[in-house]
């Protein structure tokens, strides 16, 4: 009996000592540099694919920093079970997001693993998007394809991205994230590229994933290559699984005075808003083959939209997001002026990262602070150019800035008249002797320690 009892405190101590372990082994996973960003290395929910097969789904309540933080960067790319870059010339990322929301405290989850189908009701989740100017479809703060083991997403100093605020949550409510992870199994496919762009004869469908019918002249697109889908094979190709991860790692720094808030701007080459005063955004669009371009040596097909800037502020960082065929794009001014330009980078070879053929990274901006601003009210330009040597199906446009708005206490002329008068009416305190003017400065600091207690939160 007494050797039982040993045996079973050492199997206890046993499972206590691995817990420990590993929650060292957790905390270990964050980092922080010399300048304390701290930075963190997550996995994604296992995406299980197949030769052709397609997933699309939605992961809520995913691994993400805790408190009140400024995100500083967040970088993505998929990753074997062993933790090994994926080609894009055997697994095709078409997208993902990341998507900041409410959810209800104390509500059961859904299945996360859903194919995209929310599973909450309504009431019980709200979305807190970017800050436009698109009204659908476009909430993520992150967002990138095919591109994104080569292209910066970092913020630069000072600036943050606020998150995790708890005066910002709704009352009954706690914040979260999703991913949405648009991965293309295009190996053993009769046609990659045609897959990559989701062309419906590849698909053998004729309705979306809602069991909608397509029209008659969509081509391909979205609403052909949702989650469960299907890309056609060559005859006799063996059907072996993998598993997939996607690998995303955030930095960030701990919230403080210190740093300027940012603000997240996605725009859409398909806006409607030039026509129809909505920023209605289509989000994908054909490029069609060029009839003129032999002759004129000239493949370039360019489509343009125009937005109302809906703040004012200082431009810290831009980049686009486009899909194979695109050459670049750039948002500009009311008056002409380039506010950011991005090119394409294109893979040269074989090797993860350099795949020939794809887009494998996007060029960035990040002007010197001030020196590019926007106006609230302008009208600026979006510019999205592709190549149209061939026809290009299902395309993307879109373009993601980051603005640092003016301090409110600086264009505050009350708030500055009052820094101005507060000098002298201590200097004026100060002749009816040292006493009396402690006193003053003791209630002052009390009733501003008050008035900071309520401040309200600039949205």
């Amino acid at each position: 009996m007494l050797a039982g009892s040993q045996q079973g405190l050492m199997l206890v101590r046993l499972v206590f000592a691995l817990l420990a372990i590993c929650a060292q082994n957790s905390e270990a996973r964050v980092t922080v540099d010399q300048n304390g960003v701290k930075s963190m290395v997550y996995l994604s929910p296992k995406i299980t694919q197949h030769p052709g097969s397609v997933s699309n789904k939605y992961y809520y309540d995913v691994e993400f920093p805790k408190g009140h933080i400024g995100l500083k960067s967040f970088n993505a790319e998929v990753v074997d079970e062993a933790g090994n870059p994926v080609s894009l010339q055997e697994t095709y990322l078409h997208h993902w997001v990341a998507v900041r929301y409410y959810q209800r405290i104390g509500i059961k989850d859904p299945n996360y693993n859903n194919g995209g189908k929310l599973g909450f009701h309504q009431s019980d989740v709200i979305i807190a998007g970017n800050s436009g100017v698109c009204n659908n479809g476009l909430t993520q703060f992150f967002g990138l394809g095919s591109e994104t083991r080569k292209t910066s997403t970092y913020v630069p100093d000072p600036y943050g991205i606020e998150v995790g605020n708890p005066l910002e949550v709704p009352a009954g409510y706690e914040e979260k994230w999703l991913v949405n992870i648009h991965a293309i199994d295009t190996r053993g496919t009769v046609d990659a590229k045609g897959c990559t762009e989701c062309r419906c004869h590849l698909y053998n469908v004729t309705e979306d994933e809602y069991g909608r019918p397509l029209k008659p002249d969509y081509e391909g697109g979205l609403y052909c290559c949702y989650d469960g889908t299907q890309c056609e094979v060559k005859n006799g190709l063996e059907s072996i699984k993998r598993n997939l991860y996607l690998k995303y790692t955030v930095k960030w720094v701990d919230w403080s005075d210190s740093i300027v808030p940012v603000k997240i701007f996605i725009f859409d080459v398909t806006d409607t808003w030039q026509n129809t005063g909505i920023h209605d955004c289509l989000i994908e669009y054909n490029i069609e083959q060029s009839t003129t371009g032999v002759t004129n040596n000239d493949f370039t097909s360019t489509r343009r939209s125009n937005a109302g800037f809906p703040s004012s502020g200082d431009v810290v960082y831009g980049v686009a997001h486009l899909h194979s065929g695109g050459i670049g794009s750039a948002l500009y001014g009311e008056d002409g002026r380039v506010i950011c330009s991005s090119q394409s980078i294109y893979g040269q070879g074989n090797g993860v990262g350099d795949e020939a053929g794809y887009i494998v990274g996007m060029s960035t901006c990040y002007p010197k602070p001030g020196s590019v601003k926007i106006s609230k009210g302008e009208v600026l330009t979006l510019e999205a150019n592709y190549s149209s040597e061939k026809s290009h199906i299902g395309v993307m446009g879109l373009f993601y800035i980051l603005v640092a708005e003016p301090s409110l206490k600086m264009n505050d002329p009350i708030q500055t008249q009052q820094q101005s008068v507060v000098p002298i009416f201590f200097w004026g305190i100060a002749l009816f002797g040292l006493a009396i003017s402690a006193a003053i400065v003791v209630s002052y600091r009390r009733n501003k320690q008050t008035e900071e207690g309520y401040q309200s939160i600039a949205s």
